[in-house]
Formats: C-alpha cells, sequence, structure tokens
C-alpha cells in the first residue's frame, strides 16, 4: 500500500510566550516492512535549532529550540511511505522459539543486549500477570496461540472506546476500568507479553482503516519480539496481527516517549493555550508490493 499522510497541529496562546526545547515523533519508521519515500517537517516560527536524532530503538526523532516570543506554534509533517505484506510469522519462527516459556539464555549476545530494555523485570502488575497465564494455560504452550489466546481475553475484558488526552493507563487500572483507549490496550498487552518472557514494546503510528472515518487518529499497538520473525505487530483493540494497513511511526517501552508532539512554554500569569489537529491521509495504491531481497 501506497499512503500520503499530512498530520498538522496547531497550537495558539493567550499571550506572548517562550517556547522551550521541542521533540518531535512524527517521521514514519523507514525499515522493516515500510518504506519511506518522502518526509518534510515545516516548523512555524523557525525553530533557532533543529536536528534529526537516531533513537535507542533506532527511530528518527527531531528535536528544535526556539529563541524570542510568539502567540502560535504550529507543525505540518507530510509523508509518502509504502508499505508492505510480512510473510507469515509460523513460516518464520524458529521451532526453539516457538514454544513458551522463550529461552532468553540461548540468544547471542548481541540479540539480548538489544532485547534488554523490552524483556521481563520482574516488577510486573498482579492483575497482568493473572491475564497472562490464563492465555498460557489455554495455548499449549505456543507462542502464537498465545498471543491468540491474550487478545482474545483482553478484547473480553475491555471495552476499547476513544480518550484523546491522557497518558497510558497501567495495566492493573485498564483492567479494573474494564474500558480503555488504544494505548491503554497495548500497555496492558505489553505487561502480559513481558510477564511470559516475550519481549515487547510500544508502537505509535496511523492506522489507515477501511471504510475511511470522518476524522483519523494516531493509533496505538504492541510488537512483540519472536525469534526467525523479529518484530511483528499485534493490535489488542483491532484484529490482533498487523497488517500494511498500519504505518509505525516511533516504538518505545514507554508510551509517554512516542508522543507526537512534546515540549513546553513559559509566558505571564494565566497564559493559556489552545491545540487544533487534524490528519489527512490519502491512499495511493491499495495493492500491496511485493517484499523483495537482495544479496
Amino acid at each position: 500500500m501506497r499512503a500520503r499522510l499530512i498530520h498538522q497541529f496547531d497550537y495558539r496562546y493567550t499571550k506572548p510566550v517562550l517556547l522551550g526545547p521541542h521533540r518531535f515523533c512524527l517521521r514514519p519508521r523507514p525499515q522493516g516492512f515500510q518504506r519511506l519515500i518522502d518526509y518534510r517537517l515545516e516548523v512555524t516560527p523557525d525553530p533557532s535549532q533543529l536536528y534529526d536524532l537516531l533513537a535507542a530503538g533506532g527511530d528518527t526523532i527531531t528535536r528544535a529550540r526556539f529563541l524570542g516570543e510568539t502567540r502560535s506554534l504550529s507543525v505540518v509533517a507530510t509523508s509518502e511511505v509504502e508499505t508492505f505484506t510480512p510473510p507469515l510469522i509460523e513460516a518464520c519462527l524458529d521451532p526453539e522459539m516457538a514454544q513458551l516459556p522463550v529461552p532468553i539464555g540461548r540468544l547471542n549476545p548481541d540479540l539480548l543486549s538489544n532485547l534488554q530494555g523490552w524483556l521481563p523485570n520482574g516488577q510486573h502488575d498482579a492483575a497482568a500477570v493473572d491475564v497472562a497465564q490464563e492465555a498460557l494455560m489455554g495455548s499449549d504452550g505456543s507462542s502464537l496461540n498465545f498471543l491468540q489466546q491474550l487478545i482474545e481475553i483482553i478484547q473480553d475484558r475491555v471495552k476499547y472506546t476513544q480518550r484523546h488526552v491522557g497518558p497510558a493507563w497501567p495495566a492493573g487500572r485498564t483492567l479494573k476500568e474494564r474500558v480503555g483507549s488504544c494505548r491503554d490496550l497495548a500497555m496492558l498487552m505489553i505487561e502480559c507479553c513481558r510477564s511470559v518472557g516475550l519481549p515487547a514494546r510500544f508502537v505509535s503510528g496511523y492506522h489507515l482503516v477501511e471504510p475511511k472515518p470522518e476524522r483519523y487518529d494516531l493509533h496505538a499497538w504492541t510488537e512483540v519480539y519472536l525469534q526467525g520473525a523479529g518484530w511483528r505487530g499485534f493490535d489488542a483493540s483491532g484484529k490482533g496481527a498487523v497488517d500494511e494497513r498500519y504505518i509505525p511511526v516511533t516504538s518505545s517501552s514507554r508510551s509517554d516517549l512516542t508522543a507526537a508532539v512534546s515540549g513546553s512554554f513559559s509566558g505571564p500569569p494565566g497564559v493559556k493555550s489552545t491545540l487544533e489537529w487534524q490528519i489527512e491521509a490519502t491512499i495511493l495504491d491499495a495493492v500491496s508490493a511485493p517484499l523483495l531481497s537482495g544479496h
């Protein structure tokens, strides 16, 4: 699938303010099952410093610094991407990694060091551990069966709802409230996966659903590392395994580090800010191109 995205943010301030450092996570991932054809970031007022950095997870993040006062901040990210249908996970999994628990000790040192931040940390929410154990009992120890069972249980226990403001809830709160946004369900799935030894991380991006909604929004899902298949996406608020209509932008073990725009401002007492945003998405070619390999 080939698509064009225009993601715009317009901040307005009631009085002149000084903008602090800002961080933009708006550049779609240029590797894996996705090719970034074009990307442009326009920021107004002009930053005194604007530069890209390669984050620890491999994503490109842009930082900006500003001088002088302003009453507005406009950010427009325009992207053109091509996504591909990934090969079937079942055909890629290493046999010894297809069963749980994952034998982490058998991973080569380089891979282990890269996965360290996504592995179990021994501080998992008890409610999430219970859900994971329930999914494990119905999976015959198979990694893929576990993930399927887990998503079914989460969708049975938690009603998906949109929530545009606020950080992702911890797993225990989502299970207690029995409702959650896509980012809440993603964090719940991460917690459950890590508790049984599966490396997992939070992903923010776009899901170009059909039929086209009145308004697109950012979406969140989970990526799980499966030896032989690599990082693969699973959407606990959708149909499970992600397809070529998902466009990942950035990933992290913490949902707040994937915020599209983050920063600060300072001004006179009583100054207030407002935000208007919109996402335009155009499908240029809905046919998935084959994933080619070279030597």
